[in-house]
This record gives structure tokens, sequence and C-alpha cells, in this order.
């Protein structure tokens, strides 16, 4: 099992700021994605932003503009850029990272995070 570590989330007003971030094990290699997954009450998780090895990014359309995901591949670690914040980007947010273990693909999440958006 692989432990990944969020840290970030929080309470921030409309058109604030936040930076979230997701360690996985300094010790674990073959990791292929990163990336960030969020999930508002009463619905469906969803896939937020998404960065390969070689730093190709996938964005939802409703954050495209706002965030910008990267990675510190020596570091095992994923951020998330979160600006200009809006009401509807409150949800938890999940890190998900998938390994290649031996040819075989597994995926991992984190805890999650609460972002919340409010005046």
């Amino acid at each position: 099992q692989v432990q990944l570590v969020e840290t970030g989330g929080g309470l921030v007003q409309p058109g604030g700021s936040l930076r979230l971030a997701c360690a996985a094990p300094l010790s674990i290699y073959g990791i292929n994605t990163m990336g960030w997954y969020r999930q508002a009450p009463g619905k469906q998780r969803e896939l937020v932003a998404i960065i390969t090895t070689g730093g190709n990014t996938n964005y939802a359309d409703s954050v495209k503009g706002r965030f910008t995901i990267t990675r510190d591949n020596l570091q095992n670690t994923a951020y998330l850029q979160m600006n200009s914040l809006k009401p509807e980007d409150t949800a938890v947010y999940y890190c998900n990272v998938e390994l290649d273990e031996l040819g075989r693909l597994h995926t991992y999440w984190g805890q999650g995070t609460q972002v919340s958006v409010s005046s």
C-alpha cells in the first residue's frame, strides 16, 4: 500500500488562491501519472487535473486557465495551484497516483483534503 500525503486545503474567499500538495514516498519509483480529483457533496468524483512523468497535463474544462498542476519527479510530489477560486470549486480534493509495478498498473488515492470557497 502506498500512502499519499495531501496538504494545503482550507477555507478561502471567492477569487482567492490555494496550493495543494501531494507527496508519495520517496522510496517508490515507477510513477506514471499524478493527478487531482474532487468530490462535492451529492456529486460524483471528477477529474480536476492530471500530469504525466513527462509533464503533459490535462484539465477539466471548469478549471482551465485557473488551476495549474505541476510535478517534482525527484520529490515524488505533485502540486495544484488554484487561482480565482469560485464557490463551485468547494469539494474534497483527492490526490491520485498511478504506479507501474513490475508491468502492472496500480492506482492509489490520498485521504482527501477539504477546499471550501465562501465569503
